[in-house]
């Protein structure tokens, strides 16, 4: 899938609104920005858990994950700290694939992402639908390196990159919503670029 079919030069999104958010710039890097050191994450040890408020709470190994039907996808992301990166080519698999193993119960209306290291993230849970919306291992034909978010990285291109959790290791289905790392510190509960919620 892709969301912009490719082209580096559109200048709007499908929605309607401009490709680039306000206050940002374009970089063809790819900035390392996150709080304390890297997490040593051992893939024998690797374990993903989808938890909270679901029907059949489910812990997925490595090889379990990458056993499940991969999704190739393209997107922008946009930081926070006011750089964006197009057309970025991702590998993994879909969250609503992730959600439809445990089948999140009726009252479960944000999610929170856990990472190794103790790092977490809240976003909504109808914002996590689309195929866009993913947990990735690999970017433009390479597996995600440590500083970048790997093994597994959650993938919300419609936020703020902060709410794309890097070395991911569960995913809580919650009724209410509630702050994580960031969030506890004064960024934006929800963070949507094209408008610019930054901090709270």
């Amino acid at each position: 899938m892709s969301l912009f079919g490719g082209s580096q030069t559109r200048e709007t999104r499908p929605d309607g609104r401009p490709r680039l958010p306000p206050g940002q710039r374009l970089t063809d890097g790819w900035p390392v920005l996150h709080y304390g050191s890297i997490p040593d994450v051992d893939l024998t040890t690797f374990e993903l858990k989808i938890f909270g408020l679901v029907e059949q709470e489910v812990t997925l190994s490595w090889e379990q994950f990458m056993a499940l039907p991969q999704q190739e996808s393209r997107s922008d992301i946009h930081c926070v700290t006011t750089w964006s990166k197009y057309d970025n080519d991702w590998v993994g698999v879909p969250f609503d694939d992730l959600a439809a193993l445990a089948k999140p119960k009726p009252e479960a209306q944000h999610v929170i992402f856990h990472s190794y290291g103790g790092y977490t993230t809240n976003v909504p849970l109808a914002e996590l639908h689309g195929a866009e919306n993913m947990v990735v291992h690999t970017h433009n034909g390479q597996p995600l390196t440590g500083e970048h978010g790997g093994p597994l990285r959650g993938l919300v291109p419609a936020l703020y990159f902060w709410k794309s959790a890097k070395w991911i290791r569960g995913i809580e289905f919650v009724s209410s919503d509630r702050p994580g790392f960031w969030e506890m510190y004064g960024y934006h509960m929800h963070g949507d670029p094209w408008t610019e919620e930054r901090y709270g």
